[in-house]
């Protein structure tokens, strides 16, 4: 691919974008210089886009980055787009923290956000490609960049995300050559990641920004899910190039939010009857989870995620969530199980083992057939 800076010609009038960059804790110093310099090297006129730092604050015992942040928007100052600084009192989580910048987005009447993950930078064009995708096509709700690893810029990360119908996500084609694929300019995807994902405003006002309780996991699912299940597309635009600094997370509370989040997504998303065809095969998945979790050294997060499903609180917020996506949904779970795929592909070699490949992979594909035969509603 040719990311040689182009001049953007659209005779048309320009969409207003924000470009909401979310950092938190010392992730400034790795990752800042970086994506100040790819910002301000975008072929979309400055005029009409803006840079909103978001920084999420900082862990307890440390110093704040925020002055670093400060100290580097002033030395770049003269390069950059408009940038606006967004500190925040604590940490909002990752749905929380792009809320506050796609907040201030609306509020000063841009036309669509950009989130940026922190530990990645842009192609020059990623923003112009963007921005007439979405031009081009009112039914697109979320368009995803085409993200590619940021060492090694040939292979993929993400070329759309795919959601399984237990309701894990994991990133599609990782880590397979970019050049080995045909992809159209514009491609319908399961959902879009997170990572580098351009949305409307007047959709985020219309039904809502993102969900703050999921905090971190299943954020991007839930809204691009929520897009399509009201009719719109949610695509890839590929030669729009987000390049991303990956690395799988050992984080043991990961499999907490992960775990939580997952259940609630089911239970905001598909139909009761649909949830009671799943529990055979949730249940099994379940019995192999406590196994592997014990044998991870993760079990106490996964008690903690009975512990939280266990109060009724709980079942009351997402149940709440729930009566509304039933209500307004145009799209239904049949449309869902099409939408889905039956394997696990985890993003890690060394987490794939042989009773996933070849025991319950082959059992969930299936059980998808299964379920895309008998669920009509």
């Amino acid at each position: 691919m040719n990311y040689k800076k182009q001049k953007y010609t659209n005779k048309s009038r320009h969409s207003r974008v924000a470009l909401i960059y979310l950092l938190w804790s010392q992730e400034p110093y790795d990752y800042l210089i970086k994506a100040l310099e790819c910002v301000a090297d975008q072929t979309y006129p400055q005029e009409y886009f803006s840079l909103v730092i978001v920084y999420n604050s900082h862990k307890e015992g440390e110093k704040s980055a925020f002055p670093y942040i400060e100290e580097q928007v002033e030395r770049y100052r003269a390069q950059l787009p408009q940038v606006v600084l967004l500190p925040q009192k604590k940490n909002l989580g990752f749905s929380g923290g792009n809320n506050a910048g796609m907040q201030w987005s609306i509020d000063h009447g841009y036309d669509y956000v950009f989130l940026h993950n922190a530990d990645g930078f842009l192609a020059n064009s990623c923003i112009e490609k963007m921005a007439k995708a979405l031009d081009a096509d009112r039914a697109i709700g979320a368009a995803q960049a085409m993200v590619l690893l940021g060492k090694e810029p040939d292979l993929i990360n993400t070329s759309g995300n795919c959601w399984h119908y237990l309701g894990f996500g994991y990133s599609n084609n990782y880590r397979r050559n970019v050049h080995d694929f045909p992809f159209p300019k514009v491609l319908d995807i399961n959902y879009a990641s997170g990572a580098a994902i351009m949305m409307r405003c007047s959709f985020l006002k219309k039904y809502g920004l993102w969900d703050d309780d999921y905090f971190m996991y299943h954020e991007d699912t839930d809204y691009s899910y929520r897009l399509y299940l009201l009719g719109y597309r949610i695509v890839l635009v590929s030669d729009a190039v987000f390049h991303h600094l990956y690395n799988f997370s050992k984080s043991i509370t990961k499999y907490y939010w992960m775990e939580r989040n997952r259940y609630a997504f089911l239970l905001v998303f598909l139909k009761w009857r649909t949830l009671l065809l799943l529990l055979p095969m949730l249940l099994v998945m379940e019995l192999g989870l406590i196994f592997f979790s014990l044998k991870g050294g993760w079990f106490t997060q996964r008690l903690k995620v009975y512990r939280y499903w266990l109060r009724r609180e709980s079942w009351n917020l997402w149940l709440l969530k729930r009566k509304h996506v039933q209500k307004t949904r145009v799209r239904g779970d049949r449309e869902m199980l099409q939408h889905a795929v039956g394997d696990i592909i985890f993003q890690e070699d060394s987490l794939e083992n042989p009773i996933l490949l070849y025991v319950a992979n082959p059992l969930m594909r299936y059980y998808l057939a299964f379920l895309r035969v008998f669920v009509r509603w």
